[in-house]
């Protein structure tokens, strides 16, 4: 098999009213790589699950390749779900790392995606804690300020930038 061209486009996102993202293959290959180093960082080991609470953005993809890179599990957390059935699957999963975004463009308008996760955390947590990611890793993807838990969320384009 070859292997592509570095420059070659892999993936091509088109997401709210005018923006457009074009990751070449060496682009996407160079992210997934510092994803992988930055879930190391923060413990994550072949075996272990990663929880993606994305909506269809590029990150998602990056955090699939980098979970293939570690042999880590990457479990999905559909940004459709209720805050009581994320914090049913989040008790259930067993993830390390949790990795969502503050909002998300769809149906026309910017919904909420990090507030319903940390609504579903803080459901988990009164029921067990232990089942609780230590990290939580927030793309940007529409500017919407957030809560934030020092010690536990870090921005995802922070952690990549870290070498």
């Amino acid at each position: 098999m070859q292997e592509p061209d570095a420059s070659q486009i892999a993936l091509t996102w088109s997401g709210e009213p005018g923006r457009l993202e074009e990751l070449t293959h060496g682009m996407l290959l160079d992210q997934a790589e510092r994803a992988a180093a930055a879930l190391t960082r923060f413990g994550v080991r072949a075996g272990d699950r990663v929880a993606v609470h994305l909506p269809l953005v590029p990150e998602s993809v990056i955090a699939t390749l980098a979970c293939g890179r570690l042999d880590a599990i990457r479990t999905t957390l559909p940004v459709s779900l209720t805050v009581p059935e994320l914090a049913a699957r989040i008790r259930e999963s067993g993830i390390r790392v949790l990795i969502t975004a503050d909002a998300a463009f769809w149906d026309g308008s910017v919904r909420p995606v990090k507030p319903l996760l940390d609504h579903a955390l803080a459901r988990s947590a009164a029921t067990d804690a232990s089942s609780l990611p230590r990290t939580v890793l927030v793309v940007n993807r529409c500017s919407r300020p957030v809560s934030w838990k020092p010690g536990r969320d870090q921005w995802w384009h922070e952690a990549l930038a870290t070498d």
